[in-house]
């Protein structure tokens, strides 16, 4: 059995508990083995993606029980890539949370490793009812980072979050059990195979339940009507765990191109692509509501918060032409995203920390402490997040606007891309206006604070920027690659194989 598929989920898993259990209590301790952790993480992820690199799927049957009657882990190109970028980003966050946010409250090492482990268990699981189980553990872990250092308007946003993710929960479990009625399965490469054998008089559960999934998929996503809670729980959270928080929603990204391409896909018969026809409008609607918000926002978080809705509406739109060409521009875009709005979310807090009562909200305030350079880290974040050339935001949208150029809907997509990126140009432009250029002329007060700013949270937003360059220079053998990793999305067969060819084990 090949068990190093499950090292991502056991390491912080039995980290966090060694950090409750023994380290609560001392701050060194905690961070050398948060730090420790993530290094493991980026380690491993790497490790995962060069062995599935290989183009062949592997599966992992815990305690030995046969798929698809035990629980089992797949490791294919798409879920590799989403562990290397959790543990790239939670590494970057990590960094920038020990710099002073993490002494700001208990546990928030545990939360923190905890967090990773409901990550990667929801892009390794192949089976629903431990990815709604991975679904939870994500749930609890984020509402404490959420409150972390308390405040009454976190508290409030926390209440809402947890509220309505309980409700996608519940609405989880249903659709679950329609299509468990229908299929007796919950595996999901069994369930690929079972699909097309649903009887007529069947077809109307089938359907709801995955409509249903499609729905709570859709709240995690922050899809458009299901996107109300993420604006004000983003931009209310610490600045850290905001930006750990960019990942989030892609694990609903994740869990329906999974589910509707496998299962799903061209040959659910009755159910084929059921979700294409809801997925397109409402991710060009959240599109334009992100970007719009961009625009509109009183605050670098809610810019922040905004970006992210506006991004996965491109995104969620691009996967709804359910193409490998599409999909492999979507994961291009995907990763962009993640690290071009958890950069945001940083530089939104190292902006509120310097400027007293104003924080970061997009008002005259006087000038602050090492203003100059986190304008120019905004300035960088603020090109990449609005698709503008040099950065890896500008080529995502030139290989979406590629992919999508023989869609029926294609002048939609091109005409609402480019009318939604001049949106957020001119929302960025106007933020950075008001609090650095603007800002700059007026004088500090005397009693400003000249104490020596750490470095750590600098590193960490200037190495999240770095990815974006990196991600830029080498955009043509990373597009390569995430082109044979939509190709096999896209060949179901091999993973079905994976899973239910592997009798009692990893391969």
């Amino acid at each position: 059995m090949n068990h190093w598929l499950i090292l991502p989920i056991l390491l912080p898993a039995v980290l966090g508990a060694v950090l409750v259990i023994a380290a609560r209590h001392d701050r060194l301790l905690s961070r050398v083995f948060a730090v420790a952790s993530c290094v493991l993480l980026l380690v491993l992820g790497v490790v995962l993606l060069v062995m599935a690199s290989d183009g062949s799927i592997r599966s992992y049957a815990l305690g030995d029980w046969v798929a698809p009657f035990g629980i089992v882990l797949v490791l294919d190109r798409l879920s590799a890539l989403m562990l290397v970028l959790t543990a790239a980003l939670g590494l970057g966050v990590l960094l920038y949370a020990i710099g002073g946010w993490d002494e700001r409250g208990k546990h928030f090492h545990p939360l923190f490793q905890f967090q990773l482990m409901g990550l990667n268990g929801a892009f390794l699981t192949g089976d629903f009812f431990n990815l709604f189980v991975f679904f939870e553990i994500l749930l609890i872990a984020s509402y404490g980072l959420m409150v972390h250092g308390g405040g009454g308007l976190r508290v409030k946003a926390g209440v809402q979050y947890v509220v309505t993710n309980l409700v996608g929960s519940s609405l989880f479990l249903i659709a679950v059990g329609l299509i468990y009625s229908v299929t007796g399965t919950l595996n999901m490469a069994d369930l690929a195979i079972k699909v097309p054998q649903v009887p007529a008089a069947d077809q109307a559960l089938l359907q709801t339940g995955a409509v249903l999934l499609l729905l709570v998929f859709g709240v995690k996503a922050a899809l458009v009507p299901l996107h109300f809670w993420l604006p004000g729980t983003y931009a209310n959270a610490p600045g850290p765990v905001a930006a750990l928080f960019a990942i989030m929603t892609k694990v609903g990204a994740y869990s329906i191109i999974r589910l509707y391409v496998l299962a799903f896909g061209a040959d659910a018969g009755e159910a084929a692509w059921i979700a294409a026809p809801w997925l397109l409008p409402a991710g060009l609607l959240t599109l334009v509501l992100g970007m719009s918000g961009v625009f509109a926002a009183r605050s670098l978080g809610q810019m922040a918060s905004f970006a992210v809705i506006g991004s996965m509406g491109m995104l969620l739109a691009t996967v709804s032409v359910f193409t490998p060409q599409a999909l492999s521009a979507a994961l291009f875009y995907l990763v962009h995203s993640t690290f071009g709005a958890a950069a945001l979310f940083l530089i939104a807090d190292l902006v509120a920390e310097r400027r007293g009562v104003q924080r970061d909200r997009l008002a005259l305030a006087p000038r602050f402490a090492q203003g100059t350079l986190i304008a120019g880290l905004f300035f960088a974040a603020a090109i990449a997040v609005a698709g503008m050339p040099p950065l890896s935001g500008f080529l995502g949208k030139l290989l979406v606007l590629d992919a999508v150029r023989a869609h029926p809907q294609a002048v939609w997509f091109w005409a609402l891309i480019l009318a939604t990126s001049l949106l957020a140009i001119l929302g960025f432009a106007r933020g950075g206006s008001l609090v650095f250029w603007k800002s700059h002329a007026l004088e500090a007060p005397a009693t400003a604070s000249r104490r020596p700013a750490p470095v750590l949270p600098f590193v960490a937003v200037g190495g999240l920027l770095a990815v974006l360059a990196v991600l830029t220079v080498a955009a043509g053998p990373v597009h390569a690659w995430l082109e044979q990793a939509s190709a096999q999305v896209f060949a179901p067969a091999g993973y079905i194989d994976a899973v239910l060819g592997a009798a009692g084990g990893g391969q």
